[in-house]
């Protein structure tokens, strides 16, 4: 099969990349392959009581599939260049913004009218914030709930459906240089294209990696991020929340001068669990919808780590904490803040005698044999500074999910058009280490698919 364009993964870079090109070259021959399911047959079978915990599905319904590990998120689009990827560094802050906010209006008009457009501009949460020396990051962020944006996202593969072919459950193996393009291939068939397009996702980057040394495309080590998840009453975070919804808080340890901060909190949210490669982390969601909302807010607690000579695998790194929480708990480990403090391990019963239901069936542990104790102490300085301005947060009943890992793929050498050493092919989205977060990855999609019809 003969195409123009070939686009590898199925998440918000490649989703977006397709629709762009179909906005301005409706006569190209686009493909979209996928190593994951339609989104109509993504599902976890984790339902809280038949199945409890991870079963290692083949294909994970939650990390992989239309939408990639985005569909089952709160739906957060933070409209920022202060995080969520340095995709400005490659195509200019202000284009960076304004691709953002056309990503925006893309959603909106596809079933996201009707959500709220957060800003932390002018809050006095800031002023808060800095008196207690944490620092509020700037944001403007749409939030569309698990639900609104499934909803978004059934609307867009419908407009995309009849106008570009989808491979799904269809990994693709590797992509090979090709006299006039580049050679795709799959477990049943290879397919041709003059241009290809990868979003591989964060699930992808073990994938990537081999893409790039075959294809002796330039890489550098990312960082590793490695905490938490915190559970506690929503009402401890309404004040934040209620304004807010999504507050980037960063916090410079005393002891050890390592910043800590707050990512994806989600209020009166769900604590959920999430699959990379076989390895059982933590992870939230929160829903627009007030009937699926919970009387929790949950949010991660998070501490960056790079590393250089002689060692630079941070992912692996990761790799091996989450591991060896996987193979204390079974899964996920979960410990009262009170049990971490005092030194002991928290238990079924001392679970029980909580004054909060936890949303994620996980098992009570001790999270101080799993983490480093630079990292842990650092969480738990972190917590007390957060006490100071969401007073409970500290309180002995707050629950910490462990691990929470966020993978990051090796930083992937493109160019202004985000295009590799070679001509036509291009590497999107959070497989290219370059975006961290949807927004970012949707706007890299949109930018490559201009680039691609001359826009």
């Amino acid at each position: 099969m003969n195409y123009d364009v070939i686009i590898v993964g199925a998440g918000p870079g490649g989703i977006f990349a397709a629709y762009e090109l179909m906005q301005h070259k409706p006569e190209l021959k686009v493909a979209v392959f996928e190593a994951g399911h339609a989104l109509n047959k993504r599902y976890c079978p984790i339902d809280g009581e038949k199945v409890k915990s991870c079963i290692g599905c083949k294909s994970c319904s939650i990390m992989s599939g239309f939408g990639g590990a985005g569909a089952f998120s709160d739906g957060k689009y933070n409209i920022t260049n202060d995080f969520g990827g340095t995709l400005y560094e490659y195509i200019g802050k202000k284009q960076a913004l304004e691709l953002m906010h056309y990503v925006d209006k893309i959603n909106l008009a596809h079933g996201g009218e009707g959500t709220k457009l957060y800003s932390t501009a002018g809050t006095r949460f800031k002023t808060l914030c800095i008196q207690n020396d944490l620092h509020l990051l700037d944001a403007a962020v749409r939030h569309l709930g698990t639900d609104i944006n499934y909803v978004v996202l059934e609307n867009i593969y419908a407009y995309l459906q009849d106008k570009v072919d989808f491979y799904f459950d269809t990994p693709v193996y590797s992509v090979a240089v090709a006299e006039g393009g580049y050679q795709v291939l799959c477990k049943d068939a290879n397919y041709f294209c003059k241009k290809c397009i990868i979003s591989a996702g964060r699930i992808g980057s073990k994938w990537m990696e081999t893409v790039c040394r075959e294809l002796e495309i330039p890489t550098k080590s990312n960082r590793v991020d490695i905490g938490v998840r915190v559970e506690l009453p929503a009402t401890v975070f309404a004040h934040l929340t209620d304004e807010l919804y999504e507050s980037k808080i960063v916090y410079r340890t005393k002891q050890y001068g390592d910043k800590v901060r707050t990512f994806c909190m989600n209020p009166k949210g769900a604590v959920v669990n999430e699959n990379t490669n076989g390895i059982i982390t933590v992870n939230g969601h929160s829903y627009e919808d007030p009937a699926r909302q919970t009387e929790n807010t949950n949010f991660a607690l998070l501490v960056s780590k790079n590393f250089s000579e002689p060692f630079k695998d941070s992912n692996g790194y990761g790799e091996s904490i989450a591991r060896l929480s996987n193979m204390l708990g079974g899964g996920v480990i979960v410990q009262r803040f009170g049990d971490l403090i005092r030194g002991r391990r928290s238990t079924p019963s001392r679970m029980q005698d909580a004054f909060i239901t936890p949303t994620l069936n996980a098992t009570p542990g001790d999270l101080s044999l799993v983490l480093p104790k630079r990292i842990l102490d650092g969480i738990i300085e972190m917590i007390y500074a957060l006490d100071k301005v969401a007073p409970g947060t500290a309180n002995d009943d707050t629950l910490l999910y462990g691990v929470e890992v966020k993978f990051y793929n090796m930083e992937v050498e493109v160019d202004e058009r985000l295009q590799t050493r070679h001509p036509g092919l291009y590497i999107i989205g959070d497989g290219s280490g370059i975006t961290h977060s949807l927004s970012h990855a949707s706007a890299s999609g949109v930018h490559v698919a201009r680039d691609i019809a001359g826009v």
